[in-house]
């Protein structure tokens, strides 16, 4: 049984969805004014891995990531540009879309974008105006926030602690609680017709209605960053019920805040907060959050020295409620982690002569259970060692998908492959049987690391443009040469010098039963 923390509730909570075995997914997309940045990967790759697992478990699940293409931010950058707001809403648009496909973030659904709903909107505002919820004020339309009883429930906010949007608009609200439904256009916005005139939708009432509009007027998860809990989603749930009087989601889900680290600011915020920051507390997390507003860089520019599995690992690596602890020093830490792995696989084809990335794996958690009592070569005490570990990760997973956890079970699943391989002196003497039950092993990685979203295909680490790799093939030769020879004539110091000589250098040479291999090691 999965369970998932239900922050509405505050606890963890078995995992019922509203319809037998479907499930219904919403997240809180971008506003695509600027490109993406490596804050805006945390959301989408959490919950592609979420939606991974609930298909491989058995669910059918319809995943959706909405667009939010018209906006204060928008129209500024717009005037800054001197281009039409569309244009710079459909250039971004497809930044972010690139940026996802290189994550391998591809389970997304559907992507609505909040005009093509205008109509949807209108008829939403007008229905809670109707039913005397929200009310029209020279041309903007308001919600009561007062007249909704929940108000509150999911941030555990009183109202005293609150405040609604103010600026230019507090006096024409009744209370100063309520916030912006429909907000009537200024000279050179864009704009649509509606009943109470030329404007455009705020921003809460836009989830509000692509979510029911796609999923239902109760669906199963919606998901977001921490900083959305307060105003936005509370804003959403007070719309959504007012409307419909039932529940807007079951199960809502919250992942914690990237954090710049030694990072803070380099990337234009201040440092505020001095302890670590905790799972679930916003305002110790908001700190150091990374964001446009605080000069992020574009998230292309990221991925042209650093690959995108290293980053999806480093994502994964911390539990979804936690916030994600950021650095180049963090990234270049994960990236040697990932090298045992790579370095695994480069062994296994040494060994079976078969490429890692083609074997094949269960694709469902039945499938998987059916292959281990099916696979003879799997009743060994490697297949043992690796169905024990399996079920770890299983476990893991159905604990609110603690993807953390898992991880580091894929490395006690790496150690017990290698361990295999010297062991049984696979490298030197292999042997049929001892192949097989290492390729049926290999077979149940590969099942929980697809569930990630990890080494579906082969990644290499982007390289600088000014590394002439023919130059360092030839001069490594040469070395490699040098350093046999010394060893054939019994000088093992000088063959030890030009070793222990490249280390500094991140060059590692491996003395293998089929002879020395060097490799460069990432710094």
């Amino acid at each position: 049984m999965i369970r998932v923390f239900n922050t509405l509730s505050r606890t963890k909570e078995d995992f019922v969805p509203v319809r037998e075995n479907k499930v219904g997914m919403y997240l809180c997309g971008p506003t695509v004014y600027k490109p993406s940045h490596i804050g805006h990967m945390v959301g989408p790759v959490i919950f592609d891995t979420i939606k991974k697992y609930l298909v491989y478990s058995g669910y059918d699940v319809t995943f959706v990531v909405n667009i939010t293409d018209v906006d204060d931010k928008l129209i500024q950058e717009s005037n800054r540009r001197g281009l039409p707001m569309a244009e710079i809403a459909r250039e971004m648009t497809e930044d972010y879309w690139s940026n996802l496909s290189a994550m391998g973030v591809d389970s997304i659904d559907k992507f609505p974008k909040a005009t093509e709903y205008i109509n949807d909107i209108i008829r939403f505002t007008q229905d809670l105006i109707d039913k005397g919820y929200a009310y029209e004020s020279n041309g903007d339309v308001y919600f009561k926030v007062e007249k909704f009883e929940g108000y509150g429930k999911l941030s555990n906010r009183t109202l005293d602690q609150m405040l609604g949007e103010g600026g230019g608009t507090a006096d024409r609200k009744s209370s100063s609680f309520d916030f912006a439904l429909w907000k009537s256009a200024k000279p050179g916005e864009p704009s649509w017709d509606s009943p109470w005139g030329k404007g455009r939708p705020g921003w809460h009432i836009e989830c509000s209605v692509m979510s029911c509009s796609l999923l239902g007027e109760t669906f199963d998860i919606h998901g977001g960053g921490l900083d959305l809990q307060f105003p936005h989603h509370e804003n959403e749930i007070a719309q959504s019920e007012a409307r419909h009087g039932k529940p807007m989601a079951k199960y809502w889900m919250h992942n914690g805040l990237m954090q710049a680290s030694s990072e803070i600011g380099k990337l234009g915020g201040r440092k505020t907060h001095a302890a670590a920051p905790k799972e679930g507390d916003l305002a110790s997390q908001e700190g150091g959050k990374i964001s446009k507003s605080k000069g992020a860089s574009a998230f292309r520019d990221m991925l042209k020295t650093i690959s995108p599995e290293r980053i999806r690992f480093f994502l994964l690596s911390t539990h979804y409620r936690r916030p994600i602890d950021y650095s180049l020093e963090r990234l270049a830490e994960v990236g040697k982690g990932l090298e045992t792995f790579y370095r695994f696989f480069q062994r296994f084809e040494r060994v079976t002569k078969r490429d890692f990335y083609t074997v094949p794996f269960p694709k469902t958690r039945v499938e998987g259970d059916a292959f281990i009592a099916q696979t003879a070569a799997l009743k060994g005490s490697l297949g043992q060692a690796i169905c024990a570990e399996r079920e770890k990760f299983l476990a893991a997973m159905d604990d609110d998908f603690n993807t953390g956890k898992g991880i580091g079970i894929l490395f006690d699943m790496l150690r017990a492959l290698n361990r295999f391989i010297e062991e049984r002196k696979l490298e030197t003497e292999p042997t049929a049987d001892g192949m097989e039950e290492l390729t049926a092993a290999v077979s149940l990685f590969r099942e929980v690391t697809a569930v990630l979203g990890l080494f579906l295909k082969k990644i290499e680490e982007p390289k600088a443009e000014t590394a002439d790799d023919s130059l360092s093939d030839a001069l490594m030769a040469i070395l490699i040469e040098l350093r046999q020879s010394a060893k054939k004539n019994k000088d093992y110091a000088t063959a030890d010098r030009i070793r222990d000589a490249l280390t500094p250098l991140g060059i590692k040479i491996e003395d293998r039963p089929t002879g020395p291999v060097w490799s460069r090691v990432k710094q």
